[in-house]
């Protein structure tokens, strides 16, 4: 059988992600999202969105701690194994914001770094990037506590001023994070709103 290899399985990020024990190099734009805005504490509940292959959960179950809670949803098996303050759901994100509304307390903090399959059209990857976009931002609203926070990737394009204006609208405070570790020929950005309204 021929087994599908990780592109960028050599990549710096990627090995120093995995010496500390994180299947993706992902956390690492998380943790300087978290240190730039101060997003993740003790006793937080934290909703994941895409959370396949399982780096932004680990990060966030480590920062809330033991009284804390993340709830992971992908479309994807997570084979990840976590800290027992996170819960894991395979399924679709849109599918169960209502499901979790009647039986979840609020969350304090949304993220997302959920992405379209890539196509290899820029158009349509940005299209699809932007619905998935407004897709975490609609579970937000329905699923964020009042004064919670959101992150989510974009992948710069037409819709960004669009998405940007919807963040803006819902939350107090907006940030648009292009982390360091992102690479040179990425379109991705993170936009952040605080303080949800």
């Amino acid at each position: 059988m021929n087994r599908r290899r990780n592109p960028y399985a050599g990549d710096p990020g990627t090995r120093a992600a995995k010496q500390q024990g994180y299947p993706a190099r992902s956390v690492f734009k998380l943790d300087e999202i978290d240190r730039r805005v101060h997003l993740l504490r003790a006793r937080q509940r934290v909703l994941d969105l895409g959370a396949a292959p399982g780096s932004w959960s680990m990060y966030a179950s480590q920062k809330v701690g033991p009284e804390g809670a993340v709830l992971a949803i992908d479309l994807q098996v997570i084979q990840q194994r976590f800290l027992p303050n996170v819960r894991v759901i395979h399924g679709d994100a849109r599918q169960f914001a209502l499901e979790l509304g009647r039986t979840e307390q609020p969350f304090d903090v949304v993220l997302s770094d959920m992405a379209p399959s890539t196509t290899g059209s820029k158009v349509a990857d940005q299209a699809g990037s932007f619905e998935l976009f407004m897709t975490a931002l609609e579970v937000a609203a329905a699923l964020g506590k009042p004064g919670s926070s959101f992150v989510a990737k974009l992948f710069m394009g037409p819709d960004f001023e669009s998405a940007k204006r919807a963040v803006t609208e819902a939350y107090a405070e907006s940030k648009t994070i292009r982390p360091r570790g992102t690479r040179q020929n990425s379109s991705e950005v993170f936009v952040v709103g605080l303080a949800r309204r």
